[in-house]
């Protein structure tokens, strides 16, 4: 698991690394253009949903758990990207794409 950290160094959530990795490849495209969003996300307990306000000027750090950076899927970045743009990133499922079958998804 690993940890995105926002502001100053306090810790915002834990998520697998393969999520992880795509969160940072959207959310670094947003900020790399000045763009302000919200990002949301369910605890992973279940008791509830978390939003975040995320500026350029704050602080964004990305802790992964493992050395080993995870192959992304194309699709999923787009997906997350589209509702970034749309007002509000969240944490979708990966997509399968046609390419990949179930036999060589990696576990989100």
């Amino acid at each position: 698991m690993g940890t995105l950290l926002y502001g100053s160094g306090s810790r915002l959530a834990e998520f697998d690394d393969r999520v992880l990795a795509h969160l940072k490849v959207v959310m670094v495209a947003k900020l790399r253009r000045e763009e302000k969003f919200t990002f949301s996300w369910v605890s992973p307990t279940g008791d509830g949903r978390h939003t975040v306000w995320v500026h350029p000027s704050i602080e964004l750090h990305f802790d992964f758990a493992e050395n080993v950076r995870p192959q992304l899927n194309r699709a999923w970045v787009e997906q997350m990207m589209n509702a970034a743009n749309n007002g509000e990133l969240l944490v979708l499922p990966e997509p399968v794409t046609a390419a990949e079958g179930p036999a060589t998804r990696t576990r989100p």
